[in-house]
């Protein structure tokens, strides 16, 4: 049973995320269906191609979901780079379990490491003391929107010949020091699963520079099949022979998945992709609304920390509660009171991890605290005023305090 199953809330929901149709979106859905075609093509080459270019890489492949992303990139890595079964992947110790569930899928090993307390990304100084002779690379995961500080994380992996693979299934369109998050590593994978900054229903790209990389990462969402006949316009649009196509065709070189996505999906992600200013604008004005009106709660709880030389996407608006064991009667009132709350994503403590890891939470203090102590609401471009107003009140209301709007 989800913990708030029994709760009575007020009929005023608020949920973390939401879903906008535009009517650009319905357009371009009406296209496909009158298009008569649902397996990948032009929606979803257009939507790969200007997603890739909007991060600052040359190449996008979509798949099915963030999770199957992060899988065929971390493989395409492994197979290039020839690193052996059982080298080590250092991930975050605060991150969703699908980081370090693709390691393991992949026959690597996950490392885990304490990140920062005011971010909640992965620490770079953690990360140093975790290298040996077995590391092969390093996710960083931008967490709730807000990019890692990628200088010292470059630094380090170019200092251990390390490769890096950014898991930006939670940020879009935000700049570190300039540069576009996805845009650092060996590649970057990105979400637009529900509640997401884009949302397809299902779905998420990997964006690299590296043309090899991409065709492999092709390759093993569709079965591992032979570069030749990666698309099912490939007889026609190819240079390679007709006669070699149709040979290879059902030809597989490596152990893949089926992780394609449809034309339904590319839609929808290039009209929202073409949309999407408005959405991070209003994602980042509600968030600046929330932390003005709730700072006068600073004493009782950590509200957002934007570094100066990074952009946040707002995809939540993570809180944590200062006092031991609050953050729970603060979310379980929030759900009361109809505004959706989730936990941090306590990674080191999850059941499943203890049963295969010989894990001591006390080995990462920082994720810990954040484990037991943080949460997240929603910022999306759905909420208006009057939400954000109602948010603030049952802070205060929570907090037994008065509040007069800033």
């Amino acid at each position: 049973m989800f913990p708030f199953d029994d709760v009575k809330t007020e009929s005023k929901q608020i949920g973390v995320g939401c879903l906008q149709i535009s009517p650009l979106a319905r357009q371009y859905i009406d296209e496909v269906l009158d298009a008569n075609r649902l397996s990948i093509g032009p929606f979803v080459h257009r939507f790969e191609h200007d997603f890739a270019h909007s991060h600052g890489c040359r190449y996008g492949v979509m798949v099915n979901s963030g999770t199957s992303a992060l899988q065929i990139a971390l493989a395409a890595l492994k197979e290039k780079h020839g690193w052996q079964d059982g080298d080590e992947v250092i991930v975050p110790a605060i991150t969703f379990i699908a980081t370090s569930n693709i390691v393991i899928y992949n026959q690597l090993t996950p490392v885990f490491v304490d990140v920062d307390q005011f971010t909640y990304n992965i620490d770079p100084e953690a990360i140093e003391r975790a290298i040996t002779p077995k590391t092969r690379a390093i996710i960083p995961v931008h967490l709730f929107g807000l990019p890692c500080d990628m200088e010292p994380i470059m630094d380090i992996a170019r200092g251990h010949n390390l490769a890096v693979l950014e898991d930006s299934c939670e940020t879009m369109f935000a700049t570190y020091r300039g540069k576009s998050v996805g845009s650092f590593g060996d590649a970057a994978c990105f979400s637009t699963y529900v509640a997401h900054i884009l949302v397809t229903g299902v779905g998420g790209l990997v964006t690299c520079n590296d043309a090899e990389l991409a065709t492999m990462c092709r390759s093993y969402l569709a079965h591992g099949r032979d570069e030749i006949y990666l698309d099912i316009d490939a007889d026609k649009q190819s240079d390679n022979d007709l006669r070699s196509i149709i040979e290879r065709r059902f030809s597989f070189v490596r152990l893949g998945h089926s992780f394609r996505p449809t034309e339904l999906e590319g839609a929808l992600g290039l009209a929202q992709l073409q949309e999407h200013e408005e959405n991070i604008n209003r994602r980042r004005k509600n968030a600046a609304y929330l932390t003005k009106q709730l700072t006068p709660l600073i004493a009782k709880i950590q509200l957002p920390v934007i570094p100066y030389e990074r952009e946040h996407s707002f995809m939540m608006f993570p809180v944590t509660v200062y006092k031991k064991g609050e953050r729970d009667k603060l979310c379980l009132y929030l759900e009361e009171h109809g505004i959706e709350t989730r936990y941090a994503f306590p990674l080191i403590t999850q059941p499943v991890y203890k049963k295969i890891f010989n894990l001591n939470s006390e080995d990462f203090p920082i994720a810990k605290s954040i484990g037991e102590n943080t949460f997240y609401i929603g910022c999306h471009p759905e909420l208006e005023r009057a939400d954000l107003d109602y948010i603030v009140e049952q802070f205060y209301g929570f907090y037994g305090k008065e509040h007069e709007k800033k």
